[in-house]
């Protein structure tokens, strides 16, 4: 299974649905794999959550708040034994055909941006169903995990 950045931030701040993800994840008989574009996503939303709760949205990111979220984003994804998928220098050519396809770019109601296209891509890619939040990836071919 794939994990979106969407998942790991819904787990880490708790949303309602965090518990459905969790159990998602702890039941895969399949290695979670997670893409260093994924951590790179997760970190910074999760950062500016933080931030927002802390400063409102007026103020900017602290260095320190940034840190901290990509320290509970190591923690979360050692805690899981996820694994680091490895982007190739091939995979733009999926992402890219996810964006012609999906993507918010040319209009589809998926809406699928930057970091969903890789996601997409890096599932896709491996034969692997993806894990994440929301409905876009849901109005794609992608098998759901």
């Amino acid at each position: 299974m794939f994990l979106d950045a969407s998942v790991i931030v819904a787990v880490l701040v708790g949303e309602e649905d965090a518990g459905y993800h969790l159990a998602k994840i702890e039941m895969s008989k399949t290695p979670v794999f997670y893409s260093s574009l994924s951590v790179f996503e997760a970190v910074i939303s999760l950062a500016r959550i933080i931030s927002i709760s802390h400063n409102g949205d007026q103020v900017p990111t602290a260095p320190d708040i940034i840190e901290l979220a990509q320290e509970t984003v190591a923690q979360f994804l050692e805690a899981i034994d996820g694994q680091e998928m490895p982007i190739s220098g091939s995979l733009h050519r999926a992402a890219i055909e996810a964006a012609r396809n999906y993507g918010r770019f040319v209009g589809h109601p998926a809406r699928l941006n930057f970091g969903d296209c890789f996601a997409y891509a890096c599932a896709k890619s491996q034969n692997m169903p993806l894990l994440f939040k929301g409905d876009d990836f849901s109005r794609t071919d992608i098998d759901v995990a």
